[in-house]
């Protein structure tokens, strides 16, 4: 800080000294500025020990602007403004875009001896500082432009750092308003940075410099934002009235400013007096100074002051993508790209004159709006209803669309009204402030492919029946038991089947997907979904402690479903969704903007086979009605979650498309309400149809790869023996084998009639096929073994009960005595089950078969 121990010598010398006019200056000193000074009893240190302390080089900063976030007009390939945000409302111009006439009025008014002196004007100064000393309650006038420029500067600087008005207010006060010693200790250090400024720098550039610095009322600041604002015009096109008018409001803006009518004082109904005598003051010592001719000056004196009020748009309602625009306001708050803290953020924001190149596609969004105002009402009486649709380029993760079906709004009054909404529901807490809505069977795409990358077959055959599930594999927090023997059920409360992944995937059967959960590591499907990019609502992992998670019970964003999907589609390569292609600061310069990657997390073979199963929800699958059947191929999954929430995710090669329609909050039924047409639970349908036709119309899509051949392959298995078990229980066997069961016709068999009695196939066959099991019919029996003469053979088989006996084939053996025979065997052979009343023949041998 400057030395606040000063003498009079040394104040006036350092006057001389600053100024550079010793000669001039020794006299007005003398006469003028001493006996004031010795009035008020001033008594210090030396004035060359208190310039000495004095900084004497003043850094010209950034100016506040505001940040603008941009978006590519399709039809011209130029970027457009979407939304801006600011304290400051300021649009830096060159010194060309001002209008002479300008540049003439405030010189006239403010520094007419501007293109003269060094950086300050003796007289004016002299007779401030005589001002101050005797008692004045502020600094009085005569600041040179360069030493008003040295001001705003100096305010600026503090306000960068301001976060509170109160703090701004401090800044000001410093600046501009204190008095006695103080008043002539910043009016010297003033001076002493306006004589650098003007050693540096040209006077067009400081003059310039002032303009755009400068406050004209409010958050109106620079001249061409006070042009803009007042008058509907640039800076370059300011008309001599105009000009007298912005000239004499920045003498003290919040007196002159002409934008609020309504005033008592200085509002429509007087012609804006005060504001008028100052134009007045302004238009005469132009005049005075030969700018302007008697008869301009009586023109634009006669003239009425007539503002033309145009507030410049500021945050994102109204702007062509609410939502998205909000979606990018918290990510500058939020990454670090923008700032280490949050109120470096904030400022940058509000203050950095960012320009932010966002990825939205104005098409695009245009098609994804129209359908959610067409299709999905902004409330629903007696519930939180709300509905949401987000895309993203699968092979960049750029989201090109947010739309939503509430209207967007900060106002805090509209807070209560359920068609109005400033939460982003495709993003999360971090960035939208949303926690996210309960997955439903969209959740099961984790579990298809843990599936897949343990090696398993996706027409591998499962037990997908609706049963007692009693325990979970989790290798990271313990495994999941069913100590109470719940079990979950399937939607429409179907019993479920036998069947593949396949199946399960496209009638998004619960049972089957938790059949194939109970074979792997609920830890593992935890994995497979944060390396795919998803996490809860709140941003912690999914912890995969409860089989319901398997479903879809937990909370989780559209944004982030959307990028999953797009992982599929985009074979396996997952990119992190971004909204901001690029930043550059005020001049142009690229700053680095949030990072995001790419990163390969799946194998292109299991990619590719988790789209073919897929592809099978939205081709004849759960998800067909939302299919565009645009020649464009896509893969999908449907969502529900208690009839409470619903939601339709698909993706061609090119682009995902996410849809929610749901409670916001509350768990009021979907299936019992319509509106425009469509049960609540449908909406989604036609939300993902429309939009993602759409993306197909611009974005297209190719083929999905083949999907791998050891992925899709038959799965072998080891058919249990069921012979001997009664019918029930050997189906049931068969069945949680994975196999189909029939029952055929009954066998001979002296078992009892529930016996099975045979079974085919045996040993191993393909999962999931037939089995064919045929019961005993209680007359049947085991052929013996037979032994010696035909007549000892005869005696066995009646003795076994098959007496329906008769002689087969005779074999000729020579060894053998006349008429001597020797039993062969029986024709069913020995061990065959056979009726006891089918003829049994016993194959013999004798010397001589004679005819």
């Amino acid at each position: 800080m400057p030395d606040t121990k000063r003498t009079a010598t040394g104040v006036l010398s350092g006057l001389a000294g600053l100024v550079g006019l010793s000669a001039v200056a020794g006299v007005l000193i003398t006469a003028t500025v001493t006996p004031a000074i010795a009035v008020t009893g001033a008594a210090a240190s030396s004035a060359i020990t208190m310039f000495d302390n004095m900084p004497s080089y003043l850094e010209i900063s950034d100016l506040m602007e505001p940040t603008t976030l941009l978006v590519n007009d399709p039809n011209t390939g130029e970027y457009v403004e979407m939304a801006s945000f600011y304290d400051q409302n300021r649009s830096p111009v060159g010194f060309d875009q001002v209008a002479t006439v300008m540049y003439d009025a405030i010189l006239s008014s403010e520094d007419p001896r501007y293109y003269e002196h060094g950086g300050v004007d003796l007289i004016g100064t002299t007779r401030a500082v005589l001002s101050n000393l005797q008692g004045g309650a502020s600094t009085q006038g005569g600041s040179s432009i360069s030493q008003q420029y040295v001001k705003n500067i100096l305010i600026q600087k503090c306000e960068w750092d301001a976060t509170t008005d109160q703090e701004k207010q401090e800044c000001f006060i410093e600046a501009t308003n204190s008095s006695g010693t103080e008043g002539i200790e910043r009016k010297l250090q003033e001076m002493r940075y306006a004589v650098q400024l003007e050693q540096e720098y040209s006077k067009n550039d400081i003059l310039l410099g002032y303009l755009n610095i400068a406050n004209f009322g409010g958050i109106t600041y620079g001249i061409d934002a006070a042009a803009r604002h007042y008058f509907g015009v640039p800076a370059s096109d300011l008309s001599l009235g105009q000009a007298a008018v912005l000239a004499g409001i920045v003498q003290n803006p919040n007196t002159y400013r002409v934008d609020q009518p309504n005033n008592e004082v200085n509002g429509a109904a007087d012609g804006y007096a005060l504001t008028k005598k100052r134009q007045t003051y302004v238009l005469n010592r132009m005049l005075d100074d030969g700018k302007i001719t008697q008869e301009q000056h009586d023109a634009a004196v006669a003239e009425p002051i007539t503002p033309n009020i145009t507030n410049p748009a500021q945050g994102c309602a109204g702007t062509i993508a609410p939502y998205f625009c909000q979606y990018v306001v918290e990510v500058i708050k939020n990454d670090p790209a923008f700032g280490e803290t949050s109120e470096d953020r904030q400022l940058a924001l509000r203050r950095g004159g960012l320009k932010v190149y966002t990825t939205l596609d104005w098409r695009l969004q245009d098609a994804a709006a129209a359908t959610m105002a067409e299709i999905a009402p902004s409330s629903m009486e007696g519930m939180s209803f709300g509905a949401s649709a987000v895309n993203i380029e699968a092979s960049t993760g750029r989201v090109l669309s947010i739309a939503q079906n509430t209207q967007f709004s900060e106002d805090a009054s509209l807070a209560s009204d359920p068609n109005y909404s400033a939460l982003v529901y495709a993003g999360d807490q971090k960035f939208g402030k949303s926690g996210g809505f309960n997955a439903g069977s969209t959740f099961k795409i984790f579990t298809l492919v843990d599936w897949l990358e343990q090696g398993r077959s996706v027409n591998e055959v499962l037990n997908g029946r609706n049963r007692v599930f009693p325990r979970m594999t989790n290798s990271c927090s313990g495994d999941w038991v069913n100590y109470g023997g719940d079990r979950i059920g399937n939607f429409g409360n179907v019993g479920g089947y036998t069947g593949t992944p396949m199946q399960f995937t496209s009638a998004s059967l619960n049972s089957g997907f938790l059949a194939m959960a109970e074979q792997l590591d609920l830890c593992d499907i935890g994995k497979v979904a944060a390396k795919m990019g998803v996490t809860l609502g709140n941003g912690e992992p999914i912890p995969m402690t409860v089989a319901n998670e398997v479903i879809g019970s937990d909370n989780v964003s559209p944004m982030a479903m959307a990028g999953a999907y797009a992982t599929v589609a985009n074979n396996g390569v997952y990119c992190q969704p971004q909204v901001i292609d690029r930043v550059t600061d005020a001049n142009g310069n690229e700053l680095p903007k949030p990072e995001r990657t790419c990163e390969q997390v799946l194998t292109p073979e299991v990619a590719a086979t988790a789209a073919y199963a897929l592809r099978g929800v939205m081709n004849g699958g759960t998800g067909a009605g939302a299919n565009p059947y645009d020649g464009v191929p896509v893969i999908g999954k449907t969502g529900t979650h208690e009839g409470w929430q619903s939601w339709m995710i698909e993706s061609s090669t090119a682009v995902a498309t996410a849809v929610w329609v749901g409670n916001s909050t509350g768990e009021a039924s979907l299936f019992n309400r319509s509106a425009n047409g469509y049960q609540l639970s449908n909406m989604r349908y036609a939300i993902a149809r429309n939009i993602q036709g759409a993306a197909n119309e611009i974005y297209g899509g190719n083929a999905f790869p083949s999907p791998a051949g050891n992925l899709t392959k038959t799965v072998l298995r080891d058919v249990p023996n069921v012979v001997g078990m009664n019918v029930g229980e050997a189906q049931a066997r068969l069945e949680d084998a994975g196999f189909t069961v029939t029952v055929g016709e009954p066998v001979d068999s002296d078992a009892a009639t529930d016996i099975v009695a045979a079974q085919n196939p045996s040993g191993q066959a393909a999962g999931g096929s037939t089995i064919t099991i045929n019961p005993s019919n209680g007359q049947g029996g085991t052929i013996p073994s037979v032994s010696g003469t035909v007549q000892n053979a005869q005696q066995q088989l009646a003795a076994a009960g098959f007496t329906n006996v008769g002689l087969g084939a005779c074999t000729e053996d020579k060894e053998l005595k006349p008429n001597e025979t020797k039993v062969l065997g029986t024709s069913p052979a020995a061990g065959t089950a056979a009726n006891k009343g089918a003829q049994v023949t016993v194959d013999y041998a004798r010397d001589t078969c004679a005819p």
